[in-house]
């Protein structure tokens, strides 16, 4: 099944197939996430390392973002 449009022209879909791509979409974004929030934690202990405040700052800031 492809989907069929409802009276407001949206498309439903009832697929298996629709599904388990919305699951491996889903995943994928959290999974691509993830991956920001650690690369993010990593810049932010080298930027600790360095006494760089002003970077720690912004660092600090979008960890809250992202979280």
């Amino acid at each position: 099944m492809l989907g069929k449009e409802d009276i407001n022209g949206t498309i439903k879909v009832g697929s298996t197939m629709s599904q388990n791509r919305f699951q491996v979409i889903s995943k994928s974004k959290e999974t691509h996430r993830q991956n920001i929030q650690r690369n993010i934690e990593h810049r932010l202990e080298v930027a600790k390392a360095k006494g760089d405040e002003r970077l720690v700052g912004q660092l600090e800031a979008e960890i809250r973002y992202f979280s």
